[in-house]
């Protein structure tokens, strides 16, 4: 780190790539309300370059998926928050990788340390998200129970949301898990009621305010597709009952076409919002997903959280 923080007291949310897009929502949620700002990036060697990027025909330099660091500073001087948002979970040695984290979070005396994750149901898409629950150790387990949490009794947490949680532990750091609960037919496709459902348990634990409008309208919205969606699943699958020759159903998905000059400018306008409000970045990433070009302005993205000079 370039320079040395003083934290008050600060958690550490570490969030990935997962089903739904559940924890990276929840993420971005936070960095967006409470206006954080990038202060370091992780380095780790077990990355490896997968892919190079083709834009109009040029192959595009490779490079290694980045992990960013974001904070904010409690005004009420509780808990300062850290969150760690990773690209993506390293292909092999994953568990040395979550101890190159800590130690170097430790360097910035976290606390707590909290991973959110997906947990995919037999849901309906229209019925409340539930948020399950594992702790590092018997005292934060208990607080998740007077929460009334759904507590994860046996099996085990695959990825990093799990392993993160275990090297902490081994370090003397304790904390937990939250999984927001999302369909299982729709593991694939973004479930932002489960991001919403997750925050909501972890403000109340955090003791902090987070204006939960722009998640909740966008929850809703894709409650009512989804919702659709299954529905006209449902109809066709009876349908194809009583047909004598079946006939495959398939969803397709539209090809990634190139953005109009009239989306350039509607995402250009927010970008501009965003830098002077950061509150209306979420906003941003909404429509950026839905035009389906996050990936293309992810670096463009994340730099409005720099710190100002």
């Amino acid at each position: 780190m370039a320079e040395k923080l003083h934290l008050t007291h600060p958690w550490l949310i570490a969030v990935w790539p997962g089903m739904g897009n559940v924890a990276l929502n929840a993420g971005y949620y936070l960095l967006s309300k409470l206006d954080m700002k990038v202060f370091a990036e992780f380095e780790s060697d077990l990355f490896d370059v997968e892919h190079v990027e083709v834009r109009e025909g040029i192959l595009q330099p490779g490079r290694r998926p980045r992990n960013r660091f974001f904070l904010w500073h409690d005004p009420k001087k509780k808990h300062d928050l850290v969150v760690f948002l990773g690209e993506s979970q390293p292909p092999v040695g994953k568990y040395a990788f979550c101890r190159q984290l800590i130690a170097f979070t430790r360097e910035l005396q976290i606390e707590r340390v909290f991973t959110f994750a997906a947990m995919a149901t037999q849901m309906h898409p229209e019925h409340p998200s539930r948020v399950f629950g594992a702790a590092t150790d018997q005292h934060n387990l208990e607080e998740l129970k007077r929460l009334e949490l759904e507590i994860l009794q046996n099996g085990n947490i695959g990825g990093l949301n799990g392993l993160l949680l275990g090297a902490a532990a081994e370090q003397g750091l304790h904390g937990a898990c939250l999984l927001g609960e999302m369909p299982h037919i729709f593991a694939q496709l973004p479930f932002p009621k489960a991001s919403m459902a997750i925050l909501e348990v972890f403000v109340t634990i955090a003791g902090i305010e987070l204006d939960m409008t722009e998640l909740a309208e966008q929850a809703k919205l894709v409650e009512q597709q989804l919702g659709d969606l299954l529905s006209r699943v449902e109809q066709t699958f009876a349908r194809q009952q009583t047909d004598e020759e079946e006939e495959g159903f398939s969803a397709e998905q539209p090809e990634n076409e190139r953005l109009s000059a009239e989306d350039r400018q509607r995402l250009e306008r927010l970008f501009q919002l965003a830098s002077r409000d950061r509150s209306k970045a979420f906003e941003l990433k909404q429509e950026l997903d839905r035009l389906g070009v996050f990936k293309e302005y992810e670096d463009r993205f994340l730099d409005l959280f720099k710190k100002s000079t």
